[in-house]
Formats: C-alpha cells, structure tokens, sequence
C-alpha cells in the first residue's frame, strides 16, 4: 500500500458557531493522507490508474465552500465523499484547522482530525 498526501490546502472559508465567523469567515489549511495500492500506475504511467491529486483537490475544495459549524463535520463530509468517488482508497485521514480562532487570546489554529475507520464504525 502506497501513502499520497495533499498537504497545506488552503481555503478562506465560513465555517464556525459564532455568526460573525459564517458571515466574515477566515482562513483553514487541510493535509490529507491517502492510503491505495499504485502498482498499476507505477507500472503503466497512466493517471486513470491512481487517484487523481485535481479531483481529490476540488472534492475537499467544494465541500469548503458549504458552511458547517463545527470543523468535525467538515471532516467527515470530506471523507465521505471521497470514499463515494474513488474506489480504490482503502484508507484516508484528514485534518482541518482553522487558523487564529476567535476564542478570546493569541492561537494559532485549532484542527480536527479524523479517519475513515471512524465512517465505518458510524455508518454499520
């Protein structure tokens, strides 16, 4: 099993439980690790046999852009939804952070980070 990672996506985005942070929003980073099997690619040199780094870029990219409250359920719709599209993850993790959180002092970000043993174990 090979790891492909997408590291330090950034995207301003709406997400928190305070109304400003839905309206005026902020800056988050994303890393996610992907575990799948690139033998074949590795092989063949073609990109219709690995996942594609683009396609795994613009899935978390629209799902930024919906608003959530809570940085969990970001997450989790992330990971969902790239175990819908391709198929040949056979594990992934991620991790979002929202950077200088408005929680009253100097912080640099808080982040969340989630697996997708953890969609298995919710969905039974």
């Amino acid at each position: 099993m090979s790891v492909i990672s997408l590291q330090g996506m950034e995207f301003y985005a709406y997400h928190g439980c305070f109304d400003a942070e839905q309206v005026i929003g902020t800056y988050f980073t994303v890393d996610l690790m992907i575990e799948t099997d690139v033998r074949e690619a590795s092989l063949s040199d073609n990109l219709h046999h690995t996942v594609n780094y683009l396609s795994v870029y613009q899935l978390v990219k629209a799902q930024m852009d919906q608003k959530s409250h809570l940085l969990e359920h970001v997450a989790r719709r992330i990971l969902h939804d790239l175990m819908l599209k391709f198929e040949t993850i056979d594990y992934a993790e991620i991790k979002v952070a929202k950077m200088n959180p408005p929680l009253g002092g100097k912080l640099a970000s808080v982040s969340i980070t989630m697996t997708t043993e953890e969609l298995v174990s919710d969905e039974g």
